[in-house]
Order: structure tokens, then sequence, then C-alpha cells
């Protein structure tokens, strides 16, 4: 038997690739098997190709808005395929940087699909085989395996894919021309991204959502300060709708949906060139071998304990145990790594998790929501701001949305932070911060913050919570 890897890693996503770095970092021995493009779902099909795809659609729209910052600019429109194209070449230069970092670390990358073996006895490695691309396999012998192998698109009952007409995020990245019209299915973070892209080309957007609101993981007044930014860009909202039938009928796709309250309202029949199905995903755990190692799973999941391992020498992490959200599993990576390895380390806290959603306006937030707050009978104080008197986002031409915070009403310790408006999704580190540390409402409102910043109202917003606002 050749000398075993310490850990073998499945699956290079955010969560794989870094645990494979931070093991090796830690002096360990490791192999990095993937089957597909190194960065997972997210580097090459997820998190970085959409936040091009949005940053091609907020140009476009500054564009649009020129005259109002004292600009002419004339005859300005999308090139679709062109920024298809920018997408992709961001997705394969950043996968290439995974494979130079893994090379930095003397990560071995072993390119092909994984499959645990049965293990013959308890003090013996496990063994991983790998099935090439060229047809042959390989067998890696791991005292540690690490399952990151993410999730996938699931469609909905009545609904499937096709590639065609009916799509999923894949191929809604990379359709060969813009749609005159388009139908979202799901309102999370995926399905507002992609519905706030097409529609700053200038795509007809309906969105139909189960639930009554917008992004339901958010708080309320996010979601309704969504929908109407969403209603005055001209996308039309289904909510609390649910899909009952989507056919491909040739040149377009046709959609069933009826109220989910029947009293409201009977079923309506809607028409678009694509529909994009962004409501759900399904773990990738076929075909790994888990049944021979008495892996659990919970709705499909694969079910950990509170150090993240499945089995004996077995760990798994990220969108495979139903985490969801690429920094959670690098996180997790982190975390697991560090176990192996017998390193000082801190458990991943998922109470301090930041949610981000790219849409314009943007999103993000982290903690507990008021309605969940009160719930849980936590004394709060409440603080908002609007972005409309700040001084940066008057000048910047951003005055759609707020940030909400609520601080402990007796701590002052952050209980949870919503906003949306321009540039929460890097602002939302400060409130992360507050979250895990002993930052309360008071230090943080007596730390000067720069001005003009939209920083600073996240401290009008935790003034507001105690009575004394400066600007409102």
């Amino acid at each position: 038997m050749s000398e075993p890897f310490d850990v073998v890693v499945i699956g290079s996503g955010p969560g794989g690739y870094v645990a494979a770095i931070r093991a090796a970092q830690l002096g360990l021995k490791v192999a990095c098997v993937e089957k597909a493009e190194l960065g997972g779902i997210c580097l090459n099909w997820g998190c970085i190709p959409t936040k091009a795809l949005l940053r091609s659609a907020e140009v476009l729209e500054l564009f649009h808005r020129a005259k109002e910052f004292g600009l002419v600019v004339e005859n300005v429109r999308a090139d679709f395929p062109a920024i298809i194209k920018r997408s992709r070449d961001i997705a394969a230069r950043i996968s290439k940087g995974i494979a130079f970092l893994l090379k930095k670390n003397a990560i071995e990358h072993v390119a092909g699909t994984a499959r645990l073996l049965p293990r013959s006895g308890p003090w013996r490695p496990h063994q991983v085989r790998v099935d090439l691309a060229d047809g042959t396999s390989r067998v890696l012998d791991a005292r540690n395996v690490i399952v990151a192998t993410g999730a996938r698109a699931k469609p909905l009952p009545g609904l499937s894919f096709d590639g065609e007409r009916i799509v999923e995020y894949r191929k809604a990245m990379t359709l060969p021309t813009q749609p005159k019209s388009l139908i979202v299915i799901g309102a999370g973070a995926i399905g507002v991204e992609f519905a706030s892209f097409y529609r700053a080309l200038g795509t007809d957007v309906t969105i139909v959502e189960y639930l009554p609101r917008l992004v339901p993981n958010e708080d309320v007044e996010v979601s309704t300060e969504l929908a109407r930014a969403f209603e005055r860009r001209g996308i039309a909202l289904k909510v609390a709708h649910k899909i009952t039938s989507a056919t491909n009928a040739g040149d377009h796709a046709v959609v069933t949906v009826e109220p989910v309250d029947a009293s409201t309202g009977g079923p309506l029949e809607l028409t678009a060139e694509i529909v994009l199905c962004a409501a759900g995903i399904a773990p990738n755990t076929e075909g790994l071998g888990l049944e021979h190692h008495g892996v659990a799973f919970e709705r499909g999941f694969i079910k950990v304990d509170e150090r993240l391992s499945c089995g004996e020498g077995l760990f798994a992490i990220g969108d495979v145990i139903g985490r969801g959200l690429a920094h959670t599993a690098s996180a997790e990576g982190v975390h697991v790594a560090e176990l192996i390895a017998k390193h000082p380390t801190i458990a991943v806290d998922y109470t301090a998790i930041p949610a981000c959603t790219y849409c314009h306006p943007e999103i993000a937030s982290v903690g507990l929501t008021e309605a969940n707050a009160n719930a849980a009978g936590i004394p709060l104080k409440v603080g908002r701001f609007p972005w409309r008197p700040l001084g940066r986002a008057i000048a910047a031409g951003e005055s759609t949305g707020f940030v909400k915070v609520l601080w402990h009403g007796e701590t002052g310790a952050l209980v949870g932070a919503h906003m949306i408006g321009p540039a929460v999704t890097d602002l939302i580190a400060e409130l992360t911060l507050a979250k895990t540390t002993e930052v309360n409402v008071d230090s943080l409102i007596y730390t000067v913050h720069a001005h003009p910043t939209f920083a600073e109202a996240i401290k009008e917003a935790s003034e507001d919570a105690l009575g004394h606002a400066i600007h409102l």
C-alpha cells in the first residue's frame, strides 16, 4: 500500500479547495479530487460569474441614467454575447487561479469522479477510487476524507428542465441570445439576481414565488422595499402563487400558476421565451459510496455532528450538508482542516453568518429578523436610517433602501442587521464583526465613521435605536 494522504478532499468549491489549502498549510499531505472545473459551482457557475453579469447590468443602468450626472451618452445598448463571454472568461481565469493555489501548496489535484470504497477495518485508511477521464481509475488511501461535493438545481413537481425553454441557472448564464421575456420561478437570492440582471438589459421579467413575499428569508421590511424597487423597474410580481405546469410550446414556454390561497383567485396562464427555475437545490451525494460507511441523511443532505463529522475519519461541509452560502462552506473547511491537524480552532458560529443578495438594490443581513427576535422574546432597540438623507448616497444618486439594526434592549449586543441599498454587501462586514465580538451599540456609535461614506448609515441607524439620530 502506498503512503496514504492525510486528507483527501472530494470537491474543489469554496469549501473543498479552502479545506485542502488550510490542511496543507498545517503540514498535512493532501489531495483534492474534482470531476469538473476547479472552483466548483460558486466560482464557475454561481457567485463569481453571476456577479460579472450583474456588474455589466449595473454599468448599463448607470449609462441610462447619465443625464442625472450631467453626462451626455447616446446609443448605449447591451451586447449580450459579449456580456456572457466576459462572465465566462472571468470564471475561467479564477478557476486557473485555484489550480495555481493548489500547486503552490503542494496539493495533488486529481481530475476525476470519486467514490469511497468499503473499509476493511477501522485501523486502515479510507480508500477513494477516482475514475479518470481516460477510462482508467486510481485508488487514493486517505486517513481522512472531506466530502465537499455541493449541490445542484432541482426542478419543481410538474416542471422539468429541457435546456431550451425551461432552464436552470447554468443555462440562464449562457443563453445564445437575450430573451425578450423571462419568467423566474422562485424569489430567493438566485431568482431575484437573475430577474435584476435580465430586466436591466430590457427583458420583460415576471417573478413567481410560492411564499407571500420576495426574499422570504429576509426581514419583512427588506422584502417590502425590494418589491417596491422591482415594481418601479417594471418587474411583474406574482407572490403567493404556485406553479401547476410548465411546458415548451416551441418558440415560447407556457406556465400555469394559481394562488396558494384558492379563495383569492383562479389559475393564470403566463407565457415567456424562457422559464428559469430558481426554487431549490438537491445535494450531490449520489455515487459517492457513502452507503458503505453508515452515513446518515436528513432531507437528502448528509447529516453531521458538531464536529462536521459523518463517520470515522469522514467529514462533510457546505451545500452537501444543507448549509448553503460559499463563505459558510469556506469557514467549515478551515475548521475541519484544523480539527484534523489537531490545531487550535474555533467552531463556525452559524448565528453570525452574513447573507448577501446582489440584485439592484443590493441586500445584506446578519443575525435574527425582527419577527424572529420578537418570537424569541428578546428585548430590542430597533433603529432605522434611510439612504435618502445621507450625503454620500445623495451624491451617488442612490436613495433606495435603508439600514435597520436590532440591538439587545438590555445588553446592547447586536441581535440582527438588515440592509437594502448601495454597497450593503460590503457594509455588512462591520455588523458581522459586531455580532461575533464584544462590539455593542455604544461602542459602535462612538466609533468615528468617515464622512461622507455609506457606512455612516450604520452609525446613524444605531443612534436612532437609542433615540438620538443626528440626521433624522
